[in-house]
């Protein structure tokens, strides 16, 4: 099977870590193609910037299947463009956000999201909200810094939001925690080490579900909330579409 990432900004160094970290948890039969968008923020920390990244993700979801894709990915905590995706493509397409929220519960009666910036916050709500998760997560705690800072300064943000997942746990009640960024791919196992519970990278989700999806043979269903939208003119559109950069 062939599946498709998506990086939604345009950080060729995030897109390589994200490749990196799906290709250790792939099957040896899988094909992981990691793109990163040229139509977008360098990070995505607001609503503001998950607007603009989902440009260049419905660019991307629409090229797939002629590309000889089975699955998409989309490799942002928010799922910018998912519900579009959706829409549009004869494939499967997973967002790593909810994968991730998803799998933590079946693992786990409540999880917690470990994130940034704080302004996230109403953002991750909402998401909880629209995945029917607002029983199952314990908390949300984020630690006040942007994406492109913990690019920059990983050791400093890993050791904040391992405060913040400990609180979590023992004044939340959270048994598992959700690592809620891209940026954190790759970080699962050195706090599951330092929590003592399970840790949820939502790269890795995404990869096993997509694969399990694949094998069961099932896809998106189209009978109504899903169904293909209506062709019409999208005035402007063709300046936007430029090539993404494979990693």
């Amino acid at each position: 099977m062939r599946i498709k990432i998506i990086n939604p900004n345009t950080s060729i160094e995030m897109s390589k870590n994200i490749d990196l970290i799906a290709k250790m948890y792939k099957r040896k039969d899988t094909e992981i193609v990691t793109v990163s968008s040229q139509i977008g923020p360098s990070s995505i920390d607001c609503y503001y910037d998950q607007a603009f990244a989902s440009i260049g993700v419905l660019k991307e979801v629409s090229k797939s299947v002629n590309e000889g894709f089975h699955g998409v990915i989309i490799a942002c905590f928010d799922d910018p463009a998912l519900q579009a995706s959706l829409e549009y493509c004869d494939i499967p397409v997973v967002g790593i956000g909810e994968a991730a929220m998803h799998l933590a519960c079946l693992v786990g009666a409540k999880f917690s999201v470990l994130s940034m910036p704080k302004s996230s916050l109403n953002s991750i709500q909402e998401q909880v909200r629209r995945y029917g998760l607002e029983q199952r997560c314990a908390s949300i705690r984020l630690v006040d810094v942007s994406v492109s800072e913990l690019e920059n300064n990983k050791q400093s943000v890993k050791k904040e939001l391992l405060k913040e997942g400990s609180k979590a746990i023992k004044e939340d009640n959270a048994e598992v925690i959700v690592l809620g960024c891209a940026g954190l791919a790759g970080m699962d196992k050195e706090f599951q080490n330092a929590l003592h519970v399970p840790v949820i990278d939502g790269v890795v989700a995404a990869v096993k579900l997509m694969e399990g999806i694949l094998d069961y043979g099932i896809k998106t269903s189209k009978v109504l909330t899903y169904r293909k939208p209506a062709a019409k003119p999208l005035k402007g559109f063709d300046k936007l579409m430029e090539d993404s950069v494979s990693v």
